[in-house]
């Protein structure tokens, strides 16, 4: 079994994160893809998101801000809402009767209960069934996209240490996939004079 990956390639990226929008609807499942791409969160954390976390039910809005405890580092984090995932929490929302208290990723026979994180794998792995390098995704793979997305759009790997509460930027290097093709990229773009 191999490592698990970023999904680099933005044609894969598309394909996967609008399976369940056009090749095989699932608000639901929809949704858990979007999160994970958009919030870095492990999937556990993802899994135990409740709707008063995303939407502020006294007010009748969509909240700005996710502000959760990662369940491995005990640490609080705090996550801008931004468009993609209102837009899907949108349409999730209108296919459910939703309370406060139920878990966002559920079976739709039982909103107390969180689906598992077997059953997130196999909707993760489905929705990759049709992209180049499938046999290396997995739950971890969004977190993973994040952040090789944000680093190649700019953003200090350091401040991507913070996000991913990683005590080393060997760390934070893995985990952004950075390797050969990423290097020679470099030298072959390179124009110095």
């Amino acid at each position: 079994m191999g490592t698990t990956q970023p999904i680099r390639s933005k044609k894969d990226l598309e394909q996967f994160m609008t399976y369940y929008k056009t090749v095989k609807p699932n608000p639901r499942n929809y949704t858990l893809i979007v999160m994970g791409i958009h919030t870095a969160l492990r999937i556990s954390d993802i899994l135990n998101l409740r709707w008063n976390d995303v939407f502020d039910f006294e007010n009748n809005c969509y909240r700005s801000h996710l502000a959760i405890r990662e369940h491995k580092t005990g640490k609080n984090t705090v996550i801008a809402i931004n468009l993609h995932i209102k837009e899907a929490l949108i349409n999730f929302r209108q296919t459910r009767s939703v309370s406060p208290e139920d878990f966002l990723f559920t079976k739709n026979t039982n909103y107390q209960i969180p689906i598992s994180r077997t059953q997130a794998f196999r909707i993760i792995k489905e929705a990759a069934s049709g992209i180049s390098d499938r046999e290396h995704i997995s739950c971890h793979s969004m977190r993973k996209t994040f952040g090789y997305y944000a680093w190649k759009q700019g953003t200090p790997p350091a401040l991507l240490m913070d996000i991913y509460n990683h005590s080393s930027y060997q760390i934070t290097k893995k985990y952004l996939g950075i390797g050969q093709d990423e290097r020679d990229d470099i030298f072959l773009k390179i124009d110095i004079t």
